[in-house]
């Protein structure tokens, strides 16, 4: 993934299946949040019910395409070299990308399986787990990765790294919590906000938004200075807050659409139960006894 395109490719999977997980989260939510359940993957309605898997076939699909396009294109077929046959070592990294993207295609074709075939019938909770099981390799891969990511590229990754963990977190707390709300939209929003950044990774690293004073020279990113290289790396940390609040205001946009056009009026009383325990707990503080809510 030591390009554009080798970041832009997995970057649109992970932003089109995180801002979908985000929406439908929120849909869901707000349609009946008394019996709010976790899900590892949403259904898309509509269409007589044909495109309900879509989201497992965009994972699948896509992880495999981008599988091929590392394990294949990347070293022009020359994937066993020498005369020993081994492993060409000048593209180890996109070997490894391979293995990474073939777990997100397991994923996707376990739970597809367990959907629409009696062979592996899956509880919830498990494929929360084997999504786990599949950013796990993606978190192993950023981290003991054999390309030397140093200076400027290595603190983006390094980010990149901290994305990838939280999308473990949210999924492992998806299974041990499934009627949590706020952990289902977390998980959407870490899996959107590490689409993002790998977009923004390509952008600054591989395209125009290279930061003045380093170039990207024999595949490597070279600074003039130490003094350049933090300033890059200031520019990060700005670029990694704008995604942030990006994603943020695009989830409480989300929500305000989706309870205006899909509210319970369930919604409503939880919201004002919710309101007058905190209200009532202030009172309570301040008066040692709980007098009336606010």
């Amino acid at each position: 993934m030591g390009s554009f395109r080798g970041h832009v490719l997995p970057g649109s999977l992970f932003l089109l299946v995180g801002a979908w997980h985000v929406w439908a989260a929120l849909v869901r939510y707000v349609s009946d949040p008394r019996s709010f359940r976790v899900r590892a993957w949403n259904g898309v309605s509509g269409f007589g019910g044909k495109l309900w898997h879509l989201e497992l076939y965009v994972v699948a699909i896509g992880a495999f395409i981008d599988m091929c396009i590392e394990f294949f294109y990347s070293p022009h077929l020359k994937i066993f070299v020498g005369s020993e046959m081994i492993l060409n070592p000048a593209h180890m990294n996109d070997f490894e990308h391979a293995g990474m993207l073939l777990m997100f295609f397991l994923y996707g074709l376990m739970a597809l399986l367990s959907e629409k075939t009696k062979f592996l019938p899956l509880p919830e909770g498990t494929l929360c787990l084997v999504g786990a099981a599949a950013f796990s390799s993606e978190y192993l891969l950023f981290y003991f990765h054999s390309t030397a990511h140093t200076g400027l590229e290595g603190y983006y990754h390094l980010l990149l790294v901290i994305l990838v963990g939280l999308c473990v977190l949210t999924s492992v707390a998806g299974a041990l919590f499934p009627s949590s709300f706020p952990v289902d939209l977390a998980n959407g929003i870490s899996i959107t906000l590490q689409g993002l950044w790998f977009y923004q990774t390509a952008f600054t690293l591989y395209g125009s938004m290279m930061p003045t004073g380093c170039k990207l020279e024999d595949n490597m990113i070279e600074c003039h200075d130490k003094e350049t290289q933090l300033r890059g790396e200031f520019l990060a940390n700005f670029q990694f807050f704008g995604l942030v609040v990006l994603t943020f205001l695009f989830a409480i946009v989300c929500y305000a659409v989706a309870a205006l056009k899909y509210g319970h009026e369930d919604l409503r009383e939880i919201h004002a139960s919710d309101f007058d325990a905190v209200c009532g707990v202030e009172d309570a503080d301040r008066n040692g006894s709980i007098i009336e809510p606010c």
